[in-house]
């Protein structure tokens, strides 16, 4: 198993990926009335949810940096979260450019931003979002086999590509969390984590059901991927403990 990399590391990563240009904006949006129908209303809930400023999220950054010596570690956050942004306002233009309004206010959005304000340390900020980018694997790819807009599916390609750089970043950052602790916190923790995997997952599930759908993943074919995705994590968490792993 490789090393787990520094947040030098991610750093660079961040600043080069944030350059490149995967979206070709010339295109005209041509989704179809029944797509719309189908993946526009979760597309504009996903979308408010991916505007976040990442104010809380910040504050248990400094909180961790600060203890750790790890000052670097702010600037990686800060790069992460405008690339969650980037997300955002690449959904917002697609909206733009079909005549849909932006969504201000969602009640599903609203609830799981007040569950996440209640994560006060890194730790939980960190699983909570490798679950999150787990379902968004999932969910972009739903909505790009649900559409056949190029540029919809473009941005949804972009999406994924840096989701799975997202879930490797929080990976490497959970297992140095998790290597911390002593072996009865560990068992603790293990828990919590599959408890939050499975409430986050089927909240997920309840939201977005008929764009998921719509793109092929029923619930037993959406729950089949979440669980092997999760499981996946959870394995690199133990792999990384058995290797005694540190970040180099």
């Amino acid at each position: 198993m490789e090393n787990l990399r520094n947040s030098d590391y991610w750093l660079d990563h961040f600043e080069s990926n944030l350059m490149v240009k995967r979206i070709n904006w010339n295109q005209k949006p041509c989704i179809t009335p029944n797509e719309k129908q189908a993946i526009i209303p979760s597309l504009r809930a996903w979308q408010l949810g991916e505007t976040s400023d990442g104010h809380n999220l910040r504050a248990a950054t400094a909180k961790y940096a600060d203890r750790h010596n790890d000052a670097t570690y702010r600037d990686v956050i800060d790069l992460f979260i405008k690339e969650e942004q980037k997300h955002g306002e690449n959904l917002g233009q697609y909206l733009d450019r079909i005549g849909v309004p932006r969504k201000k206010k969602d009640v599903g959005d609203s609830l799981f931003r007040k569950v996440r304000g209640l994560a006060t340390n890194m730790e939980m900020w960190t699983i909570t979002v490798l679950i999150v980018e787990h379902a968004a694997q999932v969910y972009y790819q739903a909505i790009k086999d649900a559409t056949n807009c190029p540029l919809l599916r473009e941005i949804c390609t972009d999406i994924l590509i840096d989701e799975a750089q997202h879930i490797q970043f929080q990976r490497e950052r959970l297992s140095i969390i998790f290597n911390r602790k002593r072996t009865w916190k560990r068992e603790i923790a293990y828990f919590i984590y599959h408890l939050h995997f499975k409430l986050t997952y089927r909240a997920i599930w309840l939201g977005h059901a008929k764009a998921l759908q719509a793109g092929g993943y029923p619930y037993q074919r959406f729950k089949r991927l979440m669980h092997f995705k999760f499981n996946q994590s959870m394995c690199f968490l133990e792999k990384s403990l058995q290797h005694a792993v540190v970040p180099v």
